[in-house]
């Protein structure tokens, strides 16, 4: 197990110029006290190793120094089958980059391996394409791309949420792909902020560059990111009356870390349900409570309630149907 170990660290520090023990530690999933020792036994075994102190401190290998290591473990082997050409990939123009990048490792292989990489690949293959949704586009991908490459500042013209349109000047330190959606991560006045790429309506490339800062780290800082917008993302809780047949379509379409809420509500003799659900917007909730489309009673928000009474008899008058009065409903048997 540490000599896996400490082949992993001497292949980190060989693509990365510097990290910290912190760093290594978390990619390792040790402790820096760990990290220090696997150092040293390094540094034992004749690997040119240095760990310096402070602020600008690290872990690094001299440079210019390379292992000759080639092995790969069959675990590995089969991850590397499963790497495609993403829609992320093909954004950035780098898919065939990627395909020919294979091509190159697969070949750099030990004779013995190449016939397991070869078995992995005719047994597993992602499609990172979803069957339906379309992608956001993003039509200023490209300078934000060459901005993010260059570390070259940007003037941006972005819509937000509320559909507020401003202007700014930012730092592009990366671009993230998540769900098939592009978010921009630059900084702004000193701190790294996230803007939807399909919300960015103008970008223009300045001859201005930027410094990074020296400890920012985007795997983490995008984990706690994540959380924290998960933490205060928008909320509308809608307290609905269902059949089961209702509750159980309901709960198809809503995400499955929802699911145990709707297993754990009670059902009372006449077999309805009552659960409330977050649904983030007024606007998420009409779309997925008409996809239900019938079984189902608002008894929270009021708002919400009168909205699909109003819309109910819109249809049914367009239909040429006799709609009920306004304000009445007909309420499910309790």
């Amino acid at each position: 197990m540490r000599a896996d170990r400490l082949v992993r660290l001497t292949l980190l520090l060989q693509t990365r110029p510097k990290m910290t023990a912190g760093a290594l530690a978390r990619e390792l999933q040790v402790s820096e006290r760990t990290i220090h020792r696997d150092v040293e036994a390094l540094s034992s075994a004749g690997v040119p190793v240095y760990a310096l102190r402070g602020a600008e401190g690290g872990v690094a290998l001299l440079e210019g120094w390379r292992t000759q290591l080639t092995g790969m473990t069959r675990a590995e082997l089969h991850a590397l089958a499963t790497v495609g050409a993403p829609g992320a990939l093909e954004d950035l123009g780098l898919s065939a980059p990627l395909r020919t990048g294979l091509v190159k490792l697969a070949a750099a292989l030990p004779a013995i391996q190449q016939p397991a990489l070869e078995y992995a690949r005719q047994r597993i293959h992602v499609d990172a394409s979803s069957w339906f949704a379309e992608r956001e586009p993003v039509p200023y991908l490209a300078v934000l791309r060459d901005a993010v490459w260059q570390d070259r500042r940007v003037s941006l013209v972005y819509r937000d949420f509320d559909g507020k349109q401003s202007s700014r000047v930012v730092d592009p330190y990366a671009l993230v792909i998540k769900a098939d959606r592009w978010y921009l991560v630059a900084g702004k006045e000193g701190e790294p902020r996230v803007y939807r790429g399909s919300r960015v309506e103008g970008a223009r490339m300045l001859a201005e560059t930027f410094a990074r800062p020296a400890r920012f780290d985007l795997s983490s800082f995008w984990r706690e990111w994540c959380k924290r917008f998960a933490e205060k993302r928008a909320s509308f809780e809608v307290t609905l009356r269902l059949t089961v047949e209702a509750a159980e379509k309901l709960r198809q379409i809503r995400p499955r870390t929802e699911h145990a809420r709707f297993d754990a509500a009670a059902r009372t003799r006449a077999g309805l349900k009552t659960v409330t659900v977050d649904f983030e917007r007024e606007s998420i909730a009409v779309g997925q409570l008409c996809e239900v489309s019938g079984g189902f009673e608002v008894l929270t928000p009021e708002g919400l309630r009168n909205r699909l009474l109003g819309l109910a008899n819109g249809i049914l008058a367009a239909h040429g149907h006799v709609a009920p009065r306004r304000g009445v409903s007909r309420k499910m048997k309790r």
